[in-house]
């Protein structure tokens, strides 16, 4: 029995914060995908960079997870949480229900 380490975030509620850069936004969708679209300052986080990313962050900052539609984000939440990061969430409908409900918020490029 392990205790779920991360919280739901709605997009509206990121939506909401995005501005205040609160929040800290990483993107574990593939590279291709990412580099078509994705949050504003999204951190791309793939097995390549993850070790360093979790050597440099805020683990006190809030962490948002994103994939295409809230799954996997799940498991790498709960990862991340096990890592010491103290406030981590998964993006419920991820990138998909983002673009869909705001366009106008999509970055392209790295």
């Amino acid at each position: 029995m392990s205790e779920v380490g991360f919280k739901h975030l709605h997009i509206s509620e990121l939506h909401a914060v995005l501005k205040e850069n609160s929040h800290v936004v990483v993107d574990i969708r593939d590279p291709a995908s990412y580099q078509t679209s994705h949050i504003p300052d999204a951190i791309h986080l793939t097995n390549d960079n993850i070790s360093e990313f979790i050597r440099e962050a805020d683990l006190d900052a809030p962490l948002v997870v994103c994939c295409y539609h809230g799954n996997s984000s799940q498991q790498a939440a709960q990862f991340l949480a096990s890592q010491d990061f103290t406030d981590v969430y998964s993006l419920d409908g991820g990138f998909v229900d983002w673009q869909l409900h705001y366009p106008e918020d999509v970055e392209s490029g790295a």
